[in-house]
């Protein structure tokens, strides 16, 4: 099973600030950790939300709505995709995340092709 793992933005990051090198340090040891395991396919960091932008269609209408974004607690600083056995398997591999972070992470199974079969119990017609 996929999970990402989404750890949250805070008002430094949107500041453009760095983690301190302690920071950097606990989180470059978890990626490695997730790499010998053999469970991570990417981890990535993402940019300041007043780099990016939000983007709606409506009724054939794009609408374009450039960062930065107000809520802070509701953007993503960053995400990482393992690959493991359980759910329980990705919640550990979070909580070794939240802790070097200092913050939150979030887990969500990535939807995969199996889930929409009549026989999965997460499909729901």
């Amino acid at each position: 099973m996929r999970y990402m793992i989404i750890n949250k933005a805070d008002a430094d990051s949107e500041a453009g600030k760095f983690p301190a090198p302690s920071v950097m340090e606990g989180v470059g040891q978890v990626v490695e950790d997730l790499s010998k395991a053999g469970v991570l396919l990417f981890a990535e960091g993402v940019h300041r939300s007043s780099l990016g932008a939000r983007v709606q269609v409506a009724d054939g209408r794009r609408t374009v709505t450039d960062g930065p974004f107000a809520e802070t607690k509701e953007l993503i600083g960053g995400v990482m995709v393992v690959e493991v056995r359980s759910r329980d398997e990705a919640i550990e591999w979070a909580a070794r995340l939240a802790e070097a972070l200092g913050n939150e992470v979030e887990v969500r199974r990535v939807v995969e092709e199996a889930d929409f079969a009549p026989t999965s119990d997460l499909y729901t017609p």
